[in-house]
């Protein structure tokens, strides 16, 4: 069998003294953080399509990767030649889930027949491979939106036939999701949204989204799919705006099309950052609205306004992440999936290994920080004290409901003098980068 990264052998944890770096330094799969081990508390995944698809072309340049299944010309065996690479990849990684699209692992053909018969020729690699390693499938998903086809929305496209192809792909790929035991499935809509309103029917174009969304759900019902469905918000680009902008506004779309039983969050940190959030904010926005779901594990350049899906090493995001992770209780059945692209100049195959370790190192290092934070109770205990005038008295009675304005009128006239506490900002700081370092 080809080997197609023989440089490295199996990545180890050697601790943060290493200068291995084909070693990790933090991430340690069986140390146990709580009553978990980092393994299960990360669940780290492989996107297909960034590590084993993508070419490091961006909008001003060609491919740049070197890849050793490009020597291969015919579609179909450089689809299976990315599948052996991806197992030997993951296993080498010692990294569990991988997800992808379904374009990603197999070639479109010359029409919808011919490219679901390669999709279910290369699924059936995979699950073979998957009985053999052990790996999983975190999640699958539909392209929606590379194809010209999809040039005006998949769901949201004003031709019904367009809607139509959209559903047969959804399907086929749900079934091919359920089959490998896929333990999600992610919507993303990459062209559901305007250009402009000009030419937009936004009240059609939400309600046939909703419809869409519904049709799924029916179905995984009738054929025994019991994966959560995840909604992955994003601002913009390649539309203008697109309608899962950023996790308040799907929290939104979903309450009111009676959808959020159904759906949780797919939250990617540079998706925040483009919604003018950080990554934090939408992960507790979700959390506190009970519909986080997985995580995109990237970040973005706050110098460049669009995604440029780079791994994830700034420890203080990772460290506030996983502090609203494990607030959450985790992620399971979702994960961290590295939705991130080795930069265009990093085109060696062995680069893919670099990012990951750092990705997984920075995650590992975060779990570590935020464990140690809610343990010793220093961030929570200052926000439980801040807020205690709603404990008793008055404030109480407003968190119970007891009162209105006209009560609250009465007690304002006999307590007009009012003592505020600080919030004490740049101390919290302070203690969450005392953490940090400490680990």
């Amino acid at each position: 069998m080809t080997v197609y990264f023989p440089e490295v052998s199996k990545v180890l944890y050697e601790g943060k003294k290493t200068d291995n770096p084909l070693a990790f330094r933090y991430y340690d799969p069986q140390r146990v953080v709580g009553e978990k081990t980092m393994e299960e508390h990360l669940r780290f995944s492989v996107a297909y399509w960034h590590t084993f698809v993508a070419g490091g072309k961006d909008m001003f340049g060609s491919d740049s990767a070197q890849r050793p299944w490009d020597n291969l010309t015919d579609p179909m065996e450089i689809a299976k030649a990315r599948v052996y690479a991806a197992f030997e990849f993951m296993e080498k990684m010692q990294i569990p889930y991988f997800c992808f699209h379904d374009v990603d692992v197999a070639p479109e053909g010359s029409n919808l027949k011919e490219s679901l018969k390669n999709l279910d020729e290369i699924a059936a690699l995979m699950k073979e491979l998957m009985a053999k390693t052990g790996k999983k499938l975190l999640w699958g998903t539909t392209n929606l939106f590379s194809h010209p086809r999809f040039m005006h929305g998949a769901a949201t496209s004003p031709n019904a036939d367009v809607f139509a192809y959209a559903a047969a792909r959804v399907k086929h790929t749900m079934e091919i999701t359920k089959e490998l035991g896929g333990e999600n499935y992610v919507f993303w809509g990459g062209r559901e949204g305007y250009e402009t309103l000009l030419n937009t029917d936004l009240k059609l174009e939400l309600d046939n989204l909703a419809r869409f969304l519904h049709m799924a759900v029916d179905y995984a019902k009738k054929i025994g799919f019991t994966g959560q469905f995840l909604i992955e918000p994003k601002p913009k680009e390649p539309t203008k705006h697109q309608y899962d902008y950023d996790v308040a506004t799907v929290l939104g779309f979903l309450r009111t099309y009676g959808l959020e039983k159904d759906f949780k969050v797919n939250i990617e940190a540079n998706h925040a950052t483009l919604a003018g959030h950080t990554f934090q904010h939408e992960l507790r926005l979700a959390r506190v609205n009970g519909i986080l779901g997985s995580v995109d594990a990237n970040q973005g350049d706050e110098l460049l306004g669009w995604d440029t899906d780079q791994f994830p090493t700034n420890v203080y995001t990772t460290t506030l992440a996983m502090y609203e992770i494990l607030l959450n209780g985790g992620l399971a059945p979702g994960g961290l999936n590295f939705d991130a692209k080795v930069r265009r100049g990093s085109f060696e195959p062995v680069d893919l290994f670099y990012a990951h370790i750092a990705g997984m190192d920075a995650f590992a290092h975060g779990l570590l920080v935020a464990d140690r934070l809610l343990t010793s109770g220093a961030l929570e205990e200052f926000v439980a004290d801040r807020y205690r005038s709603y404990r008793s008295g008055i404030g109480e009675q407003i968190v119970q409901g007891k009162v209105g304005f006209e009560e609250l009128s009465a007690y304002a006239l006999e307590h007009d003098q009012i003592t505020l506490g600080s919030g004490r900002q740049e101390l919290l700081e302070a203690i969450l980068n005392r953490y940090i370092l400490e680990v």
